[in-house]
């Protein structure tokens, strides 16, 4: 996540399909849009009441490219509510100096198969035959993907971090799922708008948790019907959660390569994955 000094923007997030998370980078970017706008917005409605009950993530959180620029060529942003939150799937070099996103990641064998997965539901293949996995996993370590290597995408992001760490804030779906309540902390200092210390003995944090977690957000009806301007369904945004699953469809010696490519492509970046 990277930070704007103008405040009246407080974010803007990145969703790019060749990034780290468990459903094509899709589900970690969606909770993570969830856990953003409801941080900035708690004060605007009773968590009973959150639009997030009633609206998708994607809706609260607009994609760039899919939404704010789809029927517009220069739509008004600043008749937008503030704070502005928004997501693109454009890699970090390509973002112009007014953009700044959030960028989460997690572990690639997860995303391979998620990816897999996502592009099966949505059909991206028209109507093509489906290529077999092990096809489909050459070509991914091959740097053939949609949004291109998803190593260069990961380490511009993480480079950019490392760089500015006051206004690229570089998080781990692993470590949103292994502790959830410091990863919403961050976020909430990231933005500037830290959880004062009456919110946390109220239970805010936990609420705001409990309401963003994946378990909640894939068992409302707004997320389980309808699609995103056509291209991709809502549902296809929440598969299992679970982190590892890439061990029910990946042989031993996929794995092996896989890493093994993690460790040439991020030597000496000081960024690592759980395998």
């Amino acid at each position: 996540m990277e930070r704007k000094q103008d405040p009246e923007c407080s974010s803007a997030e990145v969703d790019d399909q060749s990034s780290i998370d468990d459903q094509s980078q899709k589900l970690l970017q969606t909770l993570e849009q969830a856990l953003t706008f409801s941080i900035a917005h708690r004060n605007a409605f009773p968590i009973d009441q959150s639009p997030l009950l009633t609206s998708t993530p994607h809706m609260l959180v607009p994609f760039l490219d899919l939404n704010v620029y789809w029927e517009q060529d220069n739509p008004d942003l600043e008749n937008i509510p503030s704070p502005r939150i928004f997501s693109t799937h454009m890699h970090f070099k390509m973002l112009p100096d007014s953009i700044y996103e959030t960028d989460c990641r997690i572990n690639p064998l997860d995303q391979f198969v998620s990816h897999i997965n996502f592009s099966s539901q949505n059909d991206f293949g028209k109507g093509t035959d489906p290529i077999a996995i092990d096809e489909a996993f050459d070509m991914y370590c091959q740097g053939i993907n949609a949004y291109g290597p998803f190593w260069d995408d990961i380490l511009g992001y993480w480079n950019a971090h490392l760089q500015n760490p006051g206004k690229v804030l570089f998080l781990k779906y692993e470590d949103l799922k292994e502790d959830i309540t410091s990863q919403v902390k961050k976020i909430a200092e990231f933005l500037g708008v830290p959880f004062s210390v009456e919110e946390e003995e109220k239970g805010l944090i936990d609420q705001i948790s409990g309401l963003c977690s994946f378990e909640t957000l894939s068992n409302l009806a707004v997320n389980k019907t309808g699609d995103i301007n056509g291209i991709a369904k809502n549902s296809s945004f929440f598969r299992k959660g679970q982190l590892g699953d890439w061990t029910n469809y990946l042989t031993p010696a996929m794995a092996e390569r896989m890493k093994k490519l993690i460790d040439s492509k991020f030597e000496g970046s000081g960024l690592m994955f759980k395998i």
